[in-house]
């Protein structure tokens, strides 16, 4: 699994596999969003004003992005 942390835009994504494949964002609120793959598996977590919803010192270790990446 991969985390990363966009300070920029309080963007936090958490990947769960490293296969590159198509995916269909599926939003599940106003600050949710799910990455859908092969087979409806969920690959991936977006999870925007991060810092307001989940205590970022906790998740270990972080990777920091500039703005824009995923």
């Amino acid at each position: 699994m991969q985390i990363t942390y966009d300070a920029r835009n309080d963007l936090l994504y958490l990947r769960f596999d490293d296969l590159q494949q198509p995916v269909i964002n599926e939003r599940v609120s106003e600050d949710i969003v799910l990455d859908i793959g092969e087979g409806g598996r969920i690959v991936g977590i977006e999870i925007l004003d991060a810092s307001h919803r989940v205590n970022l010192r906790r998740l270990l270790p972080v990777e920091y992005v500039m703005s824009g990446s995923k």
